[in-house]
């Protein structure tokens, strides 16, 4: 059998298991007010990172909104589109895709199910002419940049050799927009400061590789980098390893840090997190799931930045001790200058 034919019988088959999946569980999920499935990518929901922050969306808003929820986690790309069709064939109220690889098959398939509603997390999802954003496909997306502003600044002020490091997942646009707004922020406390920064890979396996995100940290700390910003998915959790490796000083104190992302990952390796640039993604998923049930559902471009709290660094009872009062103090004043304009951070994407 040709390797064509293999690859389609693949295909039908996830498409019938997911069908088959969600009729067993229907009989227990009876008089909700909306059916709502979620597509992860292949990280899967509980990266700790940017799956786990929609799952918790989605949850809360199962919850709160009595909402019959399904989920897929597809494994490999190829298993994207069957789940995601799967719902929509099923005539689901809203089907949501997790990351903007998904992008082209969520326009595929929104432009083949035209009454259908659809969310993507960090995609934007367009007409045929690559110009109109589609009607029926709300597109989540965040200032990245602003966010990055801000743990920039705090990796720069903790940094006592002069260099910090970054990871980025796969090498594409929306990982520059993490980048240049962490060394933008950073060179605003310290402007000779050093930026060290890798990528995982070029390929969607990218985001889940945590052994070659540890090896590539790893190097930067030998570089000299003490502050490591992970922008990674489930690869950045090698960058929470490396840098517990090197321990605590005779303070107790870690002698390198990581810097989490999308989720609040502060509690991942205690005393080693600096802090975590969150995308509230769990709000954006939330807030769509809501627009559905009130009648207000409007696709094209949802934007969630420093005015709407869709990003900001995170602090709680794991890191409070770990940046002093003043760094917060001019954290917070360029978090209000951003707001009003006077400080305005580079968006990678838009150049």
């Amino acid at each position: 059998m040709s390797r064509r034919n293999l690859s389609g019988l693949a295909i039908v088959f996830v498409a019938i298991f997911a069908a088959s999946c969600m009729q067993r569980t229907e009989a227990r999920r009876e008089g909700c007010k909306a059916k709502v499935g979620i597509v992860f990518d292949i990280g899967g929901k509980n990266d700790r990172s940017f799956n786990a922050a929609a799952w918790e969306g989605v949850k809360r808003a199962e919850k709160d909104l009595d909402i019959c929820l399904y989920d897929v986690e597809p494994g490999n790309p190829t298993s994207i589109e069957p789940a995601m069709r799967a719902f929509a064939e099923k005539n689901f109220d809203l089907v949501i895709g997790v990351g903007f690889a998904q992008g082209p098959i969520m326009q595929k398939v929104a432009l083949d199910y035209p009454n259908n509603k659809f969310a993507i997390v960090d995609g934007v999802i367009f007409e045929a002419d690559g110009k109109t954003p589609l009607k029926n496909v709300a597109s989540l997306v965040f200032r990245e940049h602003e966010g990055s502003y801000l743990v920039g600044m705090i990796a720069a002020s903790k940094s006592k050799t002069g260099t910090i490091g970054f990871l980025g997942g796969m090498d594409i646009p929306l990982i520059h927009r993490f980048k240049t707004g962490y060394a933008e922020g950073a060179r605003s406390v310290n402007p000779q400061i050093k930026v060290v920064e890798n990528f995982v890979g070029v390929s969607d396996s990218a985001w889940n590789n945590p052994g070659k995100g540890k090896e590539l940290s790893l190097a930067q700390i030998e570089k000299g980098a003490d502050v490591i910003f992970t922008a990674a998915g489930n690869s950045g959790l090698g960058a929470f390893d490396a840098v517990e490796q090197y321990g605590k000083n005779a303070q107790g104190e870690a002698n390198k840090f990581v810097i989490g992302v999308d989720s609040n990952q502060n509690g991942v390796k205690p005393g080693f997190v600096l802090t975590s640039m969150v995308k509230r993604v769990d709000n954006a998923v939330y807030d769509v799931v809501k627009e559905i049930l009130a009648g207000k559902f409007s696709g094209g471009f949802h934007v969630f930045g420093l005015d709407k709290d869709g990003v900001a660094y995170a602090m709680d009872d794991f890191n409070k001790a770990l940046i002093p009062a003043d760094v917060i103090k001019k954290v917070e004043e360029a978090r209000t200058k951003i707001g009003t304009g006077e400080i305005k951070v580079t968006d990678a994407m838009a150049n």
